[in-house]
This record gives structure tokens, sequence and C-alpha cells, in this order.
């Protein structure tokens, strides 16, 4: 079963709990460190983005339409719809030909609270682009232009793109394919159920492409890899913990967040994935989740843990701003 992630104090005294499923694998699939239960079958949510690229990366879609590996990176985000990353789905559709009303992701505020704010503030509404799915849509898109299929339902399983993409997952994370169950996502496309430990083995396979038998994806791999790693506020946002792994680790780590608190990570060249679920999907739980399973990963050096651990201290804090509680990560 689970185990204690994270306590949440006040006055001294235990007032919340979350409880998450850890786990670190190799690119075997060998458990190299556990909590709770690390073949706990979950929804993969949007840590799976990167896996439903690389039909589209392999088959040379980003040389066909001149996508940049900011771009990429962007196709594989859970962005915060900043205006910057507005500029870049509007970019990308705008090199494939479609304009943004062939978005099917469905309208959703912005995760960064600022830009929600200018919107507010411009009497605008939320439209697709600032769906934080809106560039994983614009990647299968993407792969419908390539491979002349029509964009119309794309969001659909039985649609020919997603059934390429549902297969690219399954050998990524080396899932058999009548395994792998679907489910609908809160964006409206196929999310994927499978164990954690095979969540893990897909990022350990990413970070290290060398040691994880890709085959003819090898390259395709790196390529994603090395796009996440290059622009991680592409890839999240400003502010984002996400965006600060990779920056305060120079890419070495890459992370990607899923809706539910699901949470991924891959140490670059270190044959090692890790991924978590928090039990009771609390987003506000995640940060300090991600902290907590870095420090009992042991994967940073102490300066990294300490400028992450400055970032995102463990602390609570009142509307006034005054420190009224602490986090105390239990692993």
């Amino acid at each position: 079963m689970s185990e204690i992630i994270l306590e949440y104090t006040r006055a001294g005294h235990v007032e919340n709990i979350h409880r998450a499923d850890v786990v670190a694998v190799n690119c075997k699939g060998d458990i190299l460190k556990e909590a709770g239960n690390g073949r706990l079958p979950m929804f993969w949510r949007s840590a799976a983005k990167p896996f439903q690229a690389l039909a589209f990366v392999k088959n040379g879609g980003l040389e066909k339409y001149g996508l940049t590996d900011r771009e990429l990176a962007f196709l594989v985000s859970s962005h915060s719809g900043e205006p910057f990353h507005v500029e870049l789905v509007q970019g990308i559709l705008a090199k494939l030909g479609l304009t943004t009303d062939v978005l099917n992701c469905g309208a959703a505020r912005p995760m960064s609270g600022k830009a929600n704010v200018e919107l507010i503030k411009k009497g605008e509404r939320p439209q697709a682009v600032h769906n934080a799915c809106s560039g994983k849509h614009s990647q299968i898109l993407a792969l419908c232009q390539m491979m002349g299929l029509p964009v119309e339902d794309y969001i659909k399983p039985d649609h020919p793109a997603q059934k390429v993409i549902f297969q690219h997952v399954a050998m990524a994370s080396c899932m058999p394919e009548d395994k792998l169950e679907i489910g609908i996502d809160g964006c409206g496309v196929p999310v994927f159920y499978l164990p954690l430990d095979h969540m893990a083995r897909a990022y350990a396979r990413l970070g290290s492409p060398d040691k994880g038998e890709w085959g003819e994806y090898e390259a395709a791999a790196r390529t994603i890899r090395d796009a996440m790693a290059a622009h991680p506020d592409a890839l999240a946002g400003t502010g984002r913990i996400d965006t600060a792994i990779s920056q305060v680790t120079g890419g070495r780590v890459i992370a990607k967040i899923g809706a539910d608190a699901v949470y991924c990570m891959a140490v670059k060249d270190e044959n090692m994935g890790i991924a978590f679920k928090v039990e009771d999907g609390d987003y506000g739980a995640v940060n300090p989740a991600v902290m907590a399973v870095l420090k009992y990963m042991d994967i940073l050096t102490k300066d990294e843990y300490e400028q992450l651990l400055a970032k995102y201290p463990p602390v609570l804090k009142n509307h006034r701003g005054d420190v009224i509680g602490t986090i105390e990560y239990k692993l």
C-alpha cells in the first residue's frame, strides 16, 4: 500500500497527510528503489506526452514542417498558458497550415495565475490555446498532416493517429498492447493506464537512449529528451518545479507532471527513471512531493537540492504571508 510521504503541521500538530507510491527503475525495468507499491497501476496522464510524440519525430515530422527543438519541447508540454506559450502554439499551427480553431482540447484557464489575471484585465476569455495540452494536440494534428489523415475526430480512440500513438506508448513503456488500457483524459484524448514501474522504465529509456534498446527509435528518443532538457520553460512555465529542476541541474534531470499528481523524471545518462503518484491526487501536494522524492532518491548534488529548496521551501503560509506551519518529508 502507499506510504506517507508528507505531513503538514500547524502549531506542532499534524493536520494533513499525503500518501504516495514511488518507484525508480533502470532501462531493463529492475526496481532500484521503491516506497509503497511501485507496480501500482495508474493513469499516466500528461506524463505520457514525450512518448506520444515518438512516431511524429521518428518519421521526420520536425524536418518536414521546419519545427525547432523549442517547438518540440512545447509539443510534449503541460504549459502554463503564458503569452510565449500562446505564440508557440500559434506558430506551430501556422507551419502546419492550420488555425487555432482546429484545436479540440477545449478552452481552459491558463495554469499561470499571472497569465490568467492578464486575460481578465483585457476582458478576454480563456481559449484552447491556453489549455495546458494544446501542445500535445498540435503534435497529434501534425501527425495527422504528415500521415495524410483527416484532422476531424483526431481525439477519438479509433482515429488512425490515436492507434499509432497507442502502439508507440506501449512500445516505450514495454507494455504488451493487450495489457495497456485507456480512458479519456481531461483534454479529450485517450489516456493510458499502466503500472508505475512501466512509466518509470519509459523515462529511464528516455534519459539513457543508448541503454534503452530503442532500435530505430533511439535517435527520436534522444531528440525528444534533449529538447525537454534544453527548453524546460516551453515544457512547463515560469515558476514551475518541472522547469526549475532542469534549470538547476543543467538538464541532467528532466521532469514531467501529469494531472492528479502523477509525476515522472528521467536522470540523463544514468539509467534511471522515476515515477510517483500522490494517492489523493492533490495538485497542491505536487511540489513538496517532488522535493521529498528528490531527497529520497538522492540524485541531486547538495547545491542543486539547496537551490530547489530555496525556491520551494517546506513551509505553510497564510494569506498574509506569515509562516504558520511546516511540510515534513517522511520518506
